[in-house]
């Protein structure tokens, strides 16, 4: 992995203190159009967690890494929006300026900062995007943007909360803001009864925790391609395979296989030699590390659900498997399984016990993902928390924001690494 992303570059502040060489406490949050496409990610950092000196060092370490190119690998090249602290948006603009896919969030609070306000608006002049987070105004009042006209003409996004609007208000209200050319996201989405509302208003990106939560449907029907990869699955199971037994299982998917060694046997590992088949590759990685890399290219591969999900269980799995090293051995190759499939709920479309009924997967992962216990419930417990930016509601240490931070970042980036193997096509 680049040690560039897992680890800031070392700079000075303004004062030459020296600012600490430590992972960012970050999370990107995806928003997706209707098609479960990306449009953008949000950058959220854990920052209430830090203590209060912590916010400027915090800001600068920010800074190196929009600097160095970090920040644009973290989010592939897409557009990205993040706040910045007041301090930083008056002094860094120039830098700002240079990474046109990087928007800054702006709060209504603004405008009445008379300094501020002039500096955001030489932002948007040089073709910084700006959005609006409109989410904290008064659901219920009749004029929701009262002075915040200054600030709505040099936007380019604005934000509305759609879990605290009811219907009438959010179509009401994303109506009239898209009427003036503005891009609408529809933001605190978290359950699927809100993502219903906000599909056919004219919002062109939704954000919230309802991708990661599985749709509700009084009889589960899984597909007739999610049986084949189940069944594929199971087989990898069944038996305890070896690596002559494992590359049979896959022999005729030369898709997968294709993947796959292409996956191994990319810079990425920097193997010493060219691994040529898939018992080659169960041989050198061992048969348990191998059968976990089979089920993310199946789970990876699969075209009819968000990139971004699969992109998530893939950061699960990863993260579960650090997290899961001071563990005994037999553990931690499950623990990539475990956080591969805390996500398989909702990338089959059905409750996770239904799903798990059909797989012979050893009874701690079993007891994690429906019973939340075992060794690997608490983990997983560490993981969602992250993602949802709710470690202010936990007893959580210094230490552990760093450790977290290192593994996530090392994780997306994996992720994302694998994730194009596991979309690439054969020819």
């Amino acid at each position: 992995m680049s040690s560039t992303l897992a680890r800031t570059m070392s700079s000075h502040d303004d004062t030459g203190a020296l600012i600490p060489d430590l992972p960012l406490p970050i999370v990107r949050s995806p928003m997706l159009d209707s098609r479960g496409q990306l449009v953008a990610y949000e950058l959220l950092f854990h920052r209430d967690e830090l203590g209060p000196d912590a916010e400027a060092t915090l800001m600068r370490r920010l800074l190196a890494t929009i600097t160095d190119g970090v920040m644009t690998r973290l989010v592939r090249g897409n557009r990205a929006f993040l706040r910045l602290s007041r301090d930083l948006l008056m002094e860094q603009t120039d830098v700002l300026a240079h990474h046109p896919r990087l928007g800054i969030i702006v709060d209504p609070t603004s405008i009445s900062d008379a300094a501020l306000v002039p500096r955001l608006q030489q932002l948007a002049q040089r073709g910084c995007a700006l959005l609006l987070d409109l989410s904290e105004l008064d659901a219920n009042t009749d004029e929701p943007y009262g002075n915040l006209e200054p600030l709505l003409a040099m936007a380019t996004h604005v934000r509305l909360d759609a879990g605290a609007l009811d219907a009438r208000t959010l179509a009401m209200r994303s109506t009239e803001l898209h009427a003036r050319g503005l891009d609408v996201i529809a933001g605190f989405v978290d359950d699927y009864e809100i993502y219903s509302r906000c599909q056919h208003l004219p919002v062109q990106a939704i954000q919230g925790r309802y991708l990661l939560l599985p749709e509700q449907f009084e009889v589960p029907v899984l597909t007739a391609s999610r049986v084949s990869l189940l069944r594929l699955m199971n087989a990898l199971q069944e038996n305890n395979p070896g690596p002559v037994e494992l590359g049979e299982i896959i022999r005729d998917d030369a898709v997968l296989s294709y993947k796959l060694l292409g996956c191994v046997n990319s810079a990425y590992f920097a193997l010493p030699r060219q691994l040529k088949s898939i018992q080659q590759a169960a041989i050198f990685f061992g048969v348990a590390r191998m059968r976990n890399w089979i089920y993310t290219m199946m789970l990876g591969g699969m075209d009819d659900r968000p990139p971004e999900l699969l992109r998530a269980a893939l950061i699960r799995a990863h993260m579960c498997e650090k997290l899961a090293q001071d563990m005994p051995v037999k553990y931690q190759d499950m623990a990539f399984m475990a956080g591969l499939l805390s996500l398989l709920d909702t990338l089959m479309c059905a409750p996770m016990e239904f799903v798990l009924s059909h797989l012979p997967l050893a009874p701690e992962i079993h007891e994690a993902l429906v019973e939340d216990r075992g060794p690997f419930a608490a983990p997983l417990r560490q993981i969602y928390i992250w993602e949802a930016g709710e470690l202010g509601a936990t007893d959580v240490q210094p230490q552990d924001i760093e450790r977290m931070s290192a593994i996530y970042l090392e994780s997306t980036e994996w992720a994302d690494q694998v994730y194009n193997f596991a979309n690439r096509q054969a020819y």
